[in-house]
């Protein structure tokens, strides 16, 4: 299959890009395309045969819900049993943006591949221009993970996703490069209190300004769920080829360990703060300033596929406290390694 690439943005004449985009997801084909977050791959999240080609060009288990995208909050009504008060809430201060809200699905509406057999779904409208114009061009819901193979790092730029789906996906609608950079934060209000089965750019302490109390559960009790409710539960994401370890974002500690490593022939790439540029490492990827999350929310995946390009035989990878993004980006380091620290 050719995959084609296609920009779009203000400053050109779109129109045919999105019309083409439009096609192939009424043809019950997949899109890539970008949000806020990161690129999704899309297909008409009415159609079981369209989503199932998602699963097939990623390489993702099917027991594994996906998210589905909505230009307008009219839609909700529309494939939702019952749209509690605390949603609304939520919706009137976070939507557009990156907060996926999961609730009691319609029954026969969504395919079936999209709720992975659960009675629930989640549900958000994403806050980029490219997003919002090719969903409310093709006025249907979109089920779209993110668009790499799974288990790799998501896709934050179009060449990413030609990177990892090229030959298995028709296009891909290229918008530059994403802001946020992590996934969407996914809350659960089908119980009380809410519950944040993925920490993203919608933070604990956002959220229950607007709602009260909230539960981001530890990693304990996410192991609990035996199925999955949300993206990114059950499976490994976001690893790239060599071994991530977590380190402590501290000069001392890193300068050791790169110190160490070197001794046993590794070549390291390190992710961490400005401020250690001149530890030693083989390659190395600035977060940005010491407790500057935003950047290092933006940068995290990018960081980690450009590993790839490297000789590194051995990731580091400085930490971060876990207050307002920082437990999203923890969530995905913890993930990238597997759960290994570095001499911890």
């Amino acid at each position: 299959m050719e995959t084609i690439r296609m920009l779009v943005d203000n400053n050109l004449n779109s129109e045919k890009s999105y019309a083409q985009a439009v096609d192939l997801l009424n043809n019950g084909e997949v899109v890539a395309f970008p949000t806020e977050t990161v690129y999704g791959l899309g297909a008409d999240a009415t159609n079981d045969v369209a989503v199932k080609k998602i699963f097939e060009a990623k390489g993702r288990p099917s027991d594994n819900p996906l998210i589905v995208h909505i230009g307008t909050r009219e839609e909700v009504s529309n494939y939702i049993e019952e749209i509690p008060e605390i949603a609304v809430k939520l919706m009137d201060t976070f939507w557009p943006g990156p907060l996926t809200v999961i609730m009691k699905a319609k029954k026969g509406l969504l395919a079936k591949s999209v709720t992975a057999g659960l009675t629930t779904v989640g549900m958000r409208m994403p806050d980029h221009e490219v997003a919002l114009e090719l969903l409310r061009k093709l006025k249907k819901p979109v089920a779209a993970p993110s668009a790499n193979r799974s288990g790799k790092p998501s896709p934050t730029k179009a060449i990413h996703v030609e990177e990892d789906l090229k030959g298995s996906i028709p296009l891909i609608l290229d918008g530059g490069a994403t802001g946020i950079g992590i996934e969407s934060t996914v809350l659960d209000v089908t119980v009380n209190p809410p519950v944040i089965l993925r920490p993203g750019g919608v933070t604990k302490e956002m959220l229950e300004e607007v709602i009260g109390d909230v539960i981001l559960p530890t990693k304990s009790q996410e192991k609990l769920e035996s199925t999955p409710k949300a993206p990114g539960m059950k499976y490994t994401h976001y690893a790239p080829n060599a071994p991530v370890y977590l380190v402590e974002s501290n000069p001392a500690v890193v300068s050791d360990a790169i110190k160490r490593l070197k001794t046993e022939g590794q070549k390291i790439a390190l992710l961490a703060p400005i401020s250690f540029e001149k530890l030693g490492a083989d390659y190395f990827f600035p977060y940005g300033v010491e407790g500057d999350k935003e950047m290092m929310s933006t940068k995290l995946y990018d960081d980690l596929r450009a590993c790839d390009k490297t000789e590194a035989t051995i990731i580091l990878a400085t930490t971060t406290t876990t207050e307002g993004v920082g437990a999203a980006i923890m969530n995905r380091l913890e993930k990238a390694a597997g759960g290994k620290w570095y001499n911890k």
